[in-house]
C-alpha cells in the first residue's frame, strides 16, 4: 500500500485517530488546530516532525492525501467539501452535517467529485462485539431482520471537572448546546450495518431530569435520554438513543429475526448471547449461546493493541482500503448513508420538541427532497463564526444552568 499522508484537523481527538494511521504507515503531514498547547501536544505525541497550522485556509494548501476531520461536532461539512473541492478525499468524524442544508450541499458536492473517497468515520460497528453481530446476521441463521436496538449510554458525575477541561471548556462549546438526539452515530450506525437498513420515518420522545445541585454546568440542555424509533426500508423497525445518561454506563445492542436474536450483554464486557427457538436453531449450536466473540483478522495484534477498543485501527483501514481500490466505502459509512443517520439526530431532535410528531428522513438521491431542505439552517449550536443558534436544545425550552452552576463555571473555566 502506498504512504498516504494524512492531515488531521483538530488536534484534540485527532491524535488518537493519527495514531492508528502511522500504525497503518501513513505520514501525518501536518495537524490544524486553534488550541496551540493542544496541537504542540500532539505533535509530540505523535513523534515531531509534523507541520503545525493554526489557520485552516493555509493548512488546507499543505501537500496531503486524505484529511482526518476530527474539528467541533457539528462543523464537518464546509470543510468536507473544501477537501472535495481540492481532491483530498475525507475521513469524517463522526456525524457528517450539523444542518439539514448542510447535508444537501455534502451530497451535491460529493456527487460533483465523485474521485473523491467520503468515510464517514463511525468506528463503533468495528467493536468486536459489533463485528460478530454483523457476521452472524450476514450468516442468515436469525432469518429475516424485524427489531432491532441501540443504545450509547454515557453517564457522568454531576459538575465532572475533569471531564469539563478537556471536552467542555467555554459556555458556548457545543457540548453544552446539544441535544439528546444529536449524537445519533454510535447507536444507530452498529445496526444500520449489521442490517444493511436505512431509516425512512422516525418519532422521538426525550425525558427531561435538570441537575439542581450547586456544581459547574454550563449545559442548556436538561434531557437525561432520546428514545428514538424509526421505520426503515426495508419494513424492519429500530429503536435506539443519541448519547444517552441513565442507568450505568452502556453500549448495547440488540438484533431480532424471525429466527433468532443476538445482543451483547450489559455489564459483561464484549460477552455475545445468540439465542435461537428450539424449532429453528441451527445444527451443532444451542438454544442459548453465550460466548466471547473472536476477532478472526490478520491485523489481530495491531487491532488490540490500537485504542477505543480496536474500532479506530479498523475504520481507519477501511478509508485506506477505499482510497487504495477508488471506491466509495459502503452501507452506513458512504455520504449518502452519513446525511442520512445525521439527520435522524436533527430530526429526532425536532420530533421530540414537538411532543413524538412523526418526521419523514428524505432520501437526499432525490432532487424533490433536497429542495425542500436546501435552506434548512435550524441548529442548537454556536459556531465557531459567531453565529448564534436558532432553534432551542432541551424539551423544556425555558431550562437554564442556574446562576450558582454558571458562576461555579465562569469561575473555573472563565469564559
Amino acid at each position: 500500500m502506498k504512504k498516504y499522508r494524512i492531515g488531521i484537523f483538530g488536534a484534540g481527538r485527532g491524535a488518537g485517530i493519527a495514531r492508528n494511521f502511522q500504525l497503518l504507515g501513513c505520514e501525518i503531514t501536518a495537524i490544524c488546530d486553534f488550541h496551540k498547547e493542544r496541537r504542540e501536544n500532539a505533535v509530540k505525541s505523535l513523534g515531531g516532525g509534523i507541520a503545525e497550522y493554526e489557520d485552516f485556509d493555509a493548512f488546507i494548501e499543505h501537500d496531503m492525501d486524505g484529511m482526518v476531520l476530527a474539528n467541533y461536532f457539528h462543523e464537518h461539512a464546509p470543510y468536507a467539501i473544501r477537501c472535495m473541492e481540492r481532491g483530498i478525499h475525507v475521513y469524517s468524524e463522526c456525524i457528517s452535517n450539523g444542518t439539514m442544508a448542510e447535508g444537501v450541499e455534502l451530497i451535491r458536492a460529493a456527487e460533483k467529485h465523485p474521485d473523491v473517497i467520503y468515510l464517514l468515520a463511525e468506528n463503533y460497528p468495528q467493536m468486536i462485539f459489533n463485528r460478530e453481530m454483523q457476521r452472524v446476521v450476514r450468516g442468515g441463521t436469525l432469518g429475516r431482520i424485524l427489531y432491532a436496538e441501540g443504545e450509547y449510554n454515557h453517564p457522568g458525575p454531576a459538575g465532572d471537572i475533569g471531564f469539563m477541561r478537556t471536552y467542555n471548556y467555554f459556555t458556548k462549546h457545543w457540548r453544552n448546546h446539544i441535544s439528546r438526539a444529536h449524537y445519533i452515530t454510535h447507536s444507530l450506525g452498529p445496526v444500520m450495518c449489521a442490517t444493511g437498513a436505512t431509516p425512512k420515518t422516525l418519532t422521538a420522545f426525550a425525558v427531561y431530569d435538570p441537575i439542581t445541585e450547586g456544581v459547574p454546568r454550563a449545559s442548556f440542555s436538561a434531557d437525561r435520554v432520546a428514545v428514538i424509533t424509526t421505520h426503515n426500508d426495508d419494513g424492519s423497525i429500530f429503536r435506539v438513543t443519541g448519547c444517552a445518561a441513565f442507568g450505568a454506563h452502556h453500549n448495547a445492542y440488540r438484533i431480532c429475526g424471525t429466527e433468532g436474536q443476538i445482543e451483547n450483554i450489559r455489564g459483561m464486557g464484549s460477552k455475545i448471547m445468540l439465542r435461537y427457538n428450539s424449532w429453528s436453531k441451527p445444527e451443532g449450536m444451542e438454544e442459548n449461546n453465550l460466548y466471547d466473540p473472536k476477532w478472526n483478522d490478520k491485523d489481530e495484534e495491531l487491532i488490540v493493541s490500537s485504542g477505543h477498543g480496536g474500532s479506530d485501527y479498523l475504520t481507519a483501514r477501511m478509508f485506506l482500503e477505499c482510497i487504495e481500490e477508488g471506491r466509495q466505502p459502503g452501507h452506513p459509512f458512504h455520504v449518502h448513508s452519513a446525511v442520512a443517520m445525521s439527520s435522524v439526530g436533527i430530526l429526532a431532535h425536532r420530533s421530540m420538541m414537538e411532543n413524538g410528531k412523526a418526521y419523514e428522513v428524505p432520501d437526499f438521491h432525490l432532487e424533490e427532497c433536497r429542495r425542500r431542505y436546501e435552506n434548512d439552517r435550524l441548529t442548537t449550536f454556536w459556531g465557531t463564526d459567531g453565529s448564534e443558534p436558532n432553534y432551542p436544545v432541551c424539551t423544556n425550552p425555558d431550562y437554564r444552568p442556574t446562576d450558582e452552576q454558571l458562576r461555579l463555571y465562569l469561575a473555573e473555566f472563565g469564559r
